[in-house]
Parts: C-alpha cells; structure tokens; sequence
C-alpha cells in the first residue's frame, strides 16, 4: 500500500490575452492585487496560429504570461478559474470594447515535470476537478525540454514561450531551494 503525501505548492501562472493592451494591464494589476505580486511577466506575443477566436476576441491577439511570486496548493486550480472567469466577465460589462470577449484569462500551474492548465471545457484527455472545472497537462518537461502532447495547443508548441517557462521553473526551484517555512497555500 503507497502513502498518501501533501503535493508540494506549485508556481501560479496565467496566461492574459486580448487585443487590447489596456486589457493586458487591467488583468496584470487586477491578478496582483487579488493573487500577490507577479515575480515574472512575459512580453506579450502575438497569436498567429488560429482565428478561432477572432468572432469573440476580434484580430490583432497578443499573449502574455505571469507567474506568481507566492507558490500555492494545486487544489487551489479551481477556484482560481472561477475568479478569473468572473474578472473576464467584469472586464467585458465594464471595459466598453465591442467585442463580446474582450479578455481571456487561462490560470494554471507549473511544477518541475509539468505546466497545467485549468479548462471549463470536458475532453478526452482533460480531468474533472471540481467546480465545473477541468484540468490538463498541457506541456511536460523531459530531457531538458518542454515537450508537446497531442492535444496541446499550437501556440503552446512555441520555443518563445517554453524558454518563459523555462524561467518560471527556475523561479520554483530557486523558491524551494531558499524555502525555510512553507508557501502561501492561498493567493
């Protein structure tokens, strides 16, 4: 019989993408204020690889990534989704663009093997969590490189972003390496 242990915390990140960069802004000081400070932002990249969001989100996409300074508990993913999924609707009613999705948040968490990603979406190779919520592994980590599944999404395949996760997991070995006491378990 194996023994059950606590999961070590995770490295909180979240992928902001919009059109707008007011909207990138508004979501980087809205995360920070609710989740605690950003210990790295990517630059914003833009989103070449699919229109399939162009109907609710418009044209000219940009991605930016954020992880958080305060590690957490995994089993925080879905209530993260849920805030983020209501900062997306409050920005929608209140930021005045035409398009009816303006703001797309996509929270999830990275540890030394893997980056997940939480989904409100059911699929093959997505789990239920709780909530209405999902999660996947969207990319893991082996032989020195992020590596693809088949699901993942084409731009998640992108050497620009593995070489930001590459520094988010810096980040999180650094933080247990230096840690005395254990990580905030809540944003």
């Amino acid at each position: 019989m194996g023994t059950t242990n606590d999961h070590p915390p995770v490295l909180l990140v979240m992928a902001v993408f919009s059109r707008y960069t007011a909207a990138l802004d508004w979501a980087s000081g809205r995360a920070a204020i609710e989740w605690g400070p950003i210990a790295l932002s990517s630059s914003p990249f833009s989103f070449l690889e699919t229109d399939y969001y162009a109907a609710t989100m418009g044209t000219g996409l940009q991605k930016q990534f954020l992880a958080f300074e305060r590690l957490i508990g995994p089993e925080l993913l879905p209530s993260l989704k849920q805030q983020s999924n209501a900062w997306e609707s409050e920005y929608a009613l209140t930021a005045g663009h035409a398009e009816p999705r303006p703001l797309n948040l996509d929270p999830g968490y990275l540890t030394n093997a893997k980056l997940i990603l939480a989904s409100t979406k059911d699929h093959a190779h997505r789990i239920y969590l709780t909530q209405g919520i999902y999660a996947e592994v969207t990319l893991h980590y082996q032989h020195h490189h992020w590596q693809a599944r088949a699901w993942t999404y084409p731009d998640y395949r992108r050497a620009e972003y593995h070489a930001f996760f590459d520094e988010c997991r810096s980040y999180l070995r650094s933080c247990a390496a230096t840690s005395h006491k254990p990580p905030a378990t809540s944003p």
